[in-house]
């Protein structure tokens, strides 16, 4: 296990530019040079030089960070932002009661066997994908801890996909690991990587996700091709057609990496006017236990967001994964609006309302 004092090179690396704080969403709010990783740098190079401990106060400072990686892709020196602040959070937690508390709460024991039994009671309620020996496209399909809790997915997947030559392969996937990155359990990280990577063990063209986080936390350990459910109903060019004229606009997820697949799709769909919002990719605000531990800053995020939705006039917001979803909630909620309502859809949840669902093979 990678200990902080291995990223010696790379803090010392940070030539304090201040490029971070252009792309920061947590700086834009609170102007505070702590919630950047410049900052955060500047304290961690203390602990290594032994003028610091790595004690609360800091901790509450790496606390204070979205982990969307604008930093990481903006930064000149291309450091590895959040995976050194999950190095400082695991040295810090591993020894302390309420870091072993979180720790043994998402151990296999307790969240592990949470997820097991709705995967259980939520069987009756799913349509089981067929297998298809001689499909043109097999995709190994990553369902996510959301989507395990809840049925609806897997039966909308069925229905989007049941025209196309395709077929959908299921393991028993455990967690990404992305909320055991988020609070720094390294260990219980490495155990669910592990597990995901022998779920491998099968031929395919592509694992594919519906959530772009998962997806994001993956590629840090799967060397395989993903492809995102907008990509792939894309790649098929299956149309859709809704009964009734809706304007639609999109928040770009922060662990997105690519919504190329975003337009041609929207045009495939009869009856949808999409609405392009201004700043489509900034960060919803959300971002699991940050929304907990720095509620304040999470809303204040949110209802940036929330008025750039507004602007567009949309009927729906779509997205791409699960989390910002509960983050534009936030923001509608806590900007108080009356008016006309917004709904916030899952871009499977979306497509799925279609009337006809066809693939054009010409």
């Amino acid at each position: 296990m990678e200990n902080l004092e291995d990223f010696k090179d790379d803090i010392n690396k940070c030539s304090k530019c201040g490029l971070c704080q252009s792309v920061c969403p947590v700086y834009k709010i609170t102007g505070n040079d702590c919630a950047v990783s410049r900052g955060k740098f500047v304290m961690l190079d203390g602990v290594l030089k032994g003028d610091l401990k790595l004690n609360k106060n800091i901790n509450k400072y790496l606390d204070l960070c979205l982990k969307c990686g604008k930093c990481t892709k903006f930064c000149p020196s291309a450091i590895d932002v959040c995976k050194i602040f999950e190095t400082a959070k695991y040295q810090y937690a591993k020894n302390t009661l309420s870091g072993k508390f979180i720790f043994f709460l998402q151990s296999k024991y307790i969240f592990g066997n949470f997820i097991k039994i709705f995967k259980t009671i939520t069987i009756p309620f799913r349509k089981k994908h067929k297998s298809k020996p001689d499909a043109k496209l097999k995709v190994l399909y990553f369902k996510g801890c959301v989507n395990n809790l809840c049925p609806r997915t897997d039966n909308y997947l069925e229905k989007i996909f049941a025209a196309s030559d395709i077929e959908i392969i299921e393991k028993d996937f455990d967690c990404c690991g992305l909320p055991f990155l988020s609070s720094g359990n390294l260990e219980r990280f490495e155990e669910v990587k592990q597990h995901n990577l022998k779920m491998l063990d099968c031929e395919f063209d592509y694992v594919l996700t519906d959530c772009a986080s998962c997806e994001s936390t993956l590629k840090q350990y799967m060397d395989v091709k993903f492809i995102s459910l907008g990509e792939l109903i894309v790649k098929l060019n299956i149309k859709f057609k809704f009964s009734q004229p809706v304007k639609v606009t999109f928040h770009k997820p922060c662990h997105l990496e690519n919504d190329d697949f975003l337009e041609p799709l929207l045009k495939n769909c009869e009856n949808v006017e999409y609405i392009k919002m201004e700043n489509y990719d900034d960060c919803c605000g959300f971002a699991g236990e940050f929304a907990l531990k720095n509620n304040r800053i999470s809303s204040d995020i949110s209802k940036l967001k929330t008025k750039n939705i507004l602007n567009t006039g949309a009927d729906i917001v779509l997205t791409s994964c699960p989390g910002c979803i509960l983050g534009l909630h936030q923001g509608i909620i806590h900007s108080n609006r009356i008016g006309k309502k917004i709904n916030i859809k899952n871009l499977t949840d979306f497509l799925e309302t279609s009337n006809i669902i066809y693939v054009d093979n010409t």
